[in-house]
């Protein structure tokens, strides 16, 4: 393994570490309406727990209001009682085969709450970023010990590593703003 490799793997890892972190905020209700909020809502599909998503289309009809249009007859009470059951506190209410999800507006408390979510959502990304930026250094002083570099590389090396653990942790920073300029803001 060389150095260039560390720091590819390093990369790779921490951009992860950010995707994880976006796809976590997605899920983080503001009170306006997105589909992906019931994509971990499970209904009840012949025996099998699925994604609502794959036993209904799941749309936006208007900016606090997602409607969910099952595919089967059979299936809207099912799915109108799983996201009822649901811990995002929802509550949904069926119009023939349609069912609306309005989307209940935020109290301050709620918002606060939030983005306390929110930065522990962030420290928790930072954490790993900062594993990954140790197991980095550790490999390189790994390599320096077995003397396949030399102690300038090494260091060279460590201070790549640390650049680029700035520039992700300064992206969690940026990505936590928003979501909390955006709870804070509806």
């Amino acid at each position: 393994m060389s150095i260039a490799d560390i720091k590819k793997n390093a990369e790779a890892k921490m951009a992860k570490s950010i995707e994880a972190l976006k796809n976590e905020l997605h899920k983080i209700r503001t009170g306006r309406a997105h589909p992906g909020i019931l994509d971990q809502v499970s209904v009840d599909y012949y025996g099998s727990m699925v994604p609502i998503s794959q036993v209904a289309n799941v749309t936006l009809l208007d900016a606090r209001t997602i409607s969910v249009q099952p595919w089967e007859k059979g299936m809207g009470a099912k799915i109108e009682k799983a996201i009822r059951e649901s811990d995002l506190g929802l509550n949904p209410a069926s119009q023939g085969d349609l069912i609306r999800v309005p989307m209940p507006p935020l109290t301050e408390e709620r918002r606060k709450d939030l983005t306390k979510v929110v930065r522990n959502a962030g420290e928790d990304a930072k954490v790993a970023v900062r594993n990954l930026r140790r197991d980095a250094n550790e490999q390189a002083k790994k390599l320096l010990k077995d003397k396949e570099i030399g102690e300038d590389d090494e260091r060279r090396s460590l201070d790549e590593v640390q650049k680029l653990t700035d520039r992700v942790i300064a992206e969690i920073d940026k990505l936590i703003s928003g979501k909390e300029a955006e709870i804070l803001a509806v």
